[in-house]
């Protein structure tokens, strides 16, 4: 599903040129549970960026679904990105003027579902969240794993082929983080394509591989022994 080559990204200001990532070959098969761990300003979330059509890389190829698309467009980008890949994010990025229902269904409007469609599609995966009571609450009304989990819902409904997701347990207390891994976790268990990015190592545990990265670079990669028995 994802395989890069040679993956650079560098910032270039007046004074300074910082290189990002450097480097990088990764390969994701399809199905793959993918965690990325490494220290702040090591490239996490620039390469997450990349890997979900956000940004270009400066160098290399990006290969994603059968397409080369490191020289795309932001336009080619978006069409690739609201057909394919869903986010989660740490900070949840609802929008509060909202509903949960409407945070959910936007996904769909962007990709121009039915109105009939789009209501049953949403409110399946609602109930799968544990949502429906929730449905006309605002995220301000909602405890931080409630809004996680309607970031979650709202990251599967149009049942993408990749999630990936920046730290989603980084603003949750342990309960809460547990319970958005063992969704993740089972997302995994039905096929889904994971690629996260975490501090974590027991959540790291997770994840069938492990990449870490450090100054731009992959260092190592570990798989977990559950996977390979």
């Amino acid at each position: 599903m994802i395989q890069t080559k040679n993956l650079k990204k560098i910032y270039t200001t007046e004074e300074v040129e910082t290189s990002a990532l450097n480097q990088i070959n990764l390969s994701v098969q399809e199905g793959e549970f993918v965690a990325v761990m490494g220290p702040s300003g090591c490239g996490k979330s620039t390469l997450l960026n990349i890997l979900g059509l956000l940004d270009n890389p400066s160098e290399g190829e990006y290969h994603f679904v059968g397409h080369e698309v490191s020289k795309y467009s932001e336009r080619q980008r978006a069409h690739l990105r609201k057909a394919n890949i869903g986010f989660v994010f740490q900070s949840f990025n609802l929008i509060d003027e909202l509903t949960v229902f409407e945070n959910i269904e936007l996904p769909l409007l962007y990709l121009k579902v039915g109105g009939g469609e789009r209501k049953k599609k949403v409110l399946e995966v609602m109930e799968r969240m544990q949502l429906i009571p929730r449905k006309n609450h605002f995220p301000q009304q909602l405890s931080g794993g409630q809004q996680q989990r309607v970031a979650v819902a709202r990251a599967l409904v149009a049942r993408p082929k990749l999630i990936l997701a920046d730290e989603p347990t980084g603003n949750l207390d342990s309960a809460n983080g547990d319970e958005v891994m063992s969704l993740l976790s089972q997302l995994h268990g039905e096929g889904t394509t994971i690629v996260m990015v975490t501090h974590s190592p027991a959540y790291s545990e997770y994840a069938q591989r492990v990449v870490h990265l450090f100054d731009g670079h992959i260092v190592t990669e570990n798989f977990n022994q559950k996977f390979h028995v």
